[in-house]
């Protein structure tokens, strides 16, 4: 969805308020493809900042499902966008304004709502996914989710530090 912007781009202390329906139903990148439960609407405050360029305040919450990192079982995520970014006109645009969160974001005049959107949700996209703060995770033996109760495989791992010891017991070792 693309938002004409040239009011605001090229009037002097003009401003305005919108509220934008997303339309992204899935999140996808590198990391695996998100489907999203449930969106609010995109609140955006534009203001100019001087000639050819404005200021962009956006607030939206995004709740997409993802794996626990540990059990593996899909969990909501709830996201906030909360953003503030300055965006230019066409005759504005040039190597020394220009970052790479920016590429892509303005069409001309126009706003692009689904570029904007994709970068902040991948800029706050959470490091670590847990179902609940004490999850237990998987066995590394048999797979089964620690959280629904014990598994009975043999989980004792020997100290490295003690292989030398074993290595010669094993080689005086009679048969």
């Amino acid at each position: 969805m693309l938002l004409n912007l040239t009011d605001v781009l090229t009037s002097e202390g003009k401003s305005r308020i919108e509220e934008v329906d997303i339309e992204m139903t899935t999140f996808e990148s590198r990391m695996g493809s998100f489907p999203i439960t449930e969106k609010t609407p995109l609140h955006l405050e534009m203001e100019s900042a001087g000639s050819g360029s404005a200021r962009i305040k956006g607030h939206a919450v995004i709740t997409q499902q993802m794996n626990c990192d540990r059990c593996l079982k899909e969990v909501p995520v709830e996201i906030i966008l909360d953003f503030e970014r300055e965006v230019f006109s066409p005759e504005m645009m040039n190597e020394d304004i220009l970052d790479e969160s920016d590429i892509g974001v303005m069409d001309g005049y126009q706003l692009d709502i689904e570029v904007l959107v994709y970068n902040e949700l991948l800029m706050n996209q959470p490091e670590k996914v847990l179902c609940k703060p004490d999850c237990k995770g998987i066995c590394k033996k048999c797979g089964k989710d620690l959280n629904e109760g014990e598994c009975g495989c043999d989980t004792f791992v020997p100290d490295p530090r003690m292989a030398v010891l074993k290595d010669i017991f094993n080689a005086n070792k009679e048969v």
